[in-house]
């Protein structure tokens, strides 16, 4: 904790925010964190959602506006309409939009409304396919400036001819290192409420339980490594892949040592417990949870999924993906190694505050909308 940031020197501005939705992934985390920031530093901030329900606790001192929007044509362009009567009312000095439906819809919007400069963050290394990256292309001079949260989604993006390099940037997902810490004490209250021994070992993982997190991957990898161990492992999260996986850990015999917790709000208390935190995923864009976990000091095993690279350094390891073996050995070394001390625990932490605190993206964030309102011709639209 105390690594908070003195205020922005940025002159208020009024930021709308563009998302998808609001339900528990980390782009939509990334949103609300980045809005909460920009409140706090004194700027004016809108979240349109296009989709309805939150399961993430917003804000206070956040516009929140539900577009409600649905799969048809007439919603489509009632939501859109909707979207340039707030543009119109509350004119933002910028527009900035997360993940692929709200970046195409924002897009869209500059046709109708006068906007202000458009900013247009792609979350994952595959934003979709074929159709969608030819929508990216086709619109993409709709937006000022385009960006990924991290160099191999960006390489991707480019690859696939969705955007032209000149016109995207890097910008990564930010964490608040005041809610994820190293806590003694956390780490002990958490490990007795899951009845764990102090000589046993605790694999945690965090993600939602969908086929590209492939926990499917880390419960083999986990019978591999732990045989004749009291080692435990936790995997927090909801997603349609819960009974597949409940049956795996069932037939492998392993429910007496592997829980599915469901979605968690103790995520910080997870990872304080945690002797090893594992991430097995086929795709990412940029995995906000690694930084959570080396926040909080707990060591990490991760397969080479994009972005992994740029948030681990030299600090964590990184195994090839759908290597069940290779995540095996990686995970029993690390294991056998601990959690290494507390100046290799303040390394993880030095890094993520160094690179992935959320004021320090916020603040570049920042930056980037004061240049883009400096080069605008006020409600104008981008050509």
């Amino acid at each position: 904790m105390g690594e908070s940031e003195p205020l922005h020197k940025t002159s208020p501005m009024r930021i709308m925010l563009v998302t998808t939705g609001l339900k528990l992934g980390g782009a939509e985390q990334q949103v609300v964190a980045l809005a909460r920031e920009f409140a706090r530093i004194g700027h004016a901030v809108l979240i349109i959602s296009l989709t309805s329900g939150s399961d993430i606790p917003l804000p206070g001192g956040v516009a929140v506006e539900i577009l409600d929007m649905r799969k048809t044509p007439w919603s489509m362009m009632r939501a859109l309409w909707r979207a340039r009567q707030l543009v119109m009312q509350w004119r933002p000095d910028v527009v900035h939009a997360h993940m692929v439906h709200a970046n195409l819809f924002a897009r869209l919007l500059t046709c109708v409304a006068d906007c202000p400069p458009l900013i247009c963050t792609a979350h994952s290394f595959r934003e979709g396919g074929k159709a969608r990256m030819l929508a990216y292309r086709l619109t993409d001079r709709l937006a000022s400036l385009n960006t990924h949260v991290s160099s191999d989604g960006r390489a991707g993006m480019i690859h696939a001819g969705a955007a032209c390099a000149q016109r995207m940037l890097v910008v990564p997902n930010g964490i608040d290192v005041g809610r994820f810490y190293p806590d003694s004490g956390l780490r002990e209250r958490t490990r007795a409420e899951f009845g764990i021994k102090p000589a046993a070992r605790l694999i945690v993982s965090v993600g939602r339980l969908v086929p590209e997190k492939s926990q499917d991957l880390l419960i083999r990898a986990f019978g591999i490594a732990t045989t004749g161990t009291d080692t435990r492992l936790l995997i927090a999260g909801a997603g349609p892949n819960r009974d597949a996986l409940q049956a795996q850990v069932e037939a492998a015999e392993l429910g007496h040592r592997v829980a599915l917790l469901g979605a968690r709000s103790d995520v910080p208390a997870l990872l304080n417990a945690a002797d090893l935190f594992v991430l097995s995923s086929d795709v990412e864009g940029m995995p906000l949870v690694l930084a959570e976990a080396f926040a909080c000091g707990c060591p990490v095993v991760a397969t080479d999924a994009s972005g992994v690279a740029e948030v681990l350094g030299e600090l964590g390891t990184i195994v090839p993906r759908q290597d069940a073996r290779a995540l095996a050995g990686a995970m029993s070394a690390a294991l056998t190694s601990g959690r290494g001390g507390p100046d290799l625990e303040a390394a993880r932490r030095g890094r993520v505050v160094m690179h992935f605190a959320v004021a320090t993206i916020a603040r570049r964030w920042l930056d980037l909308y004061a240049g883009l309102a400096k080069l605008a011709v006020p409600f104008t639209k981008n050509a």
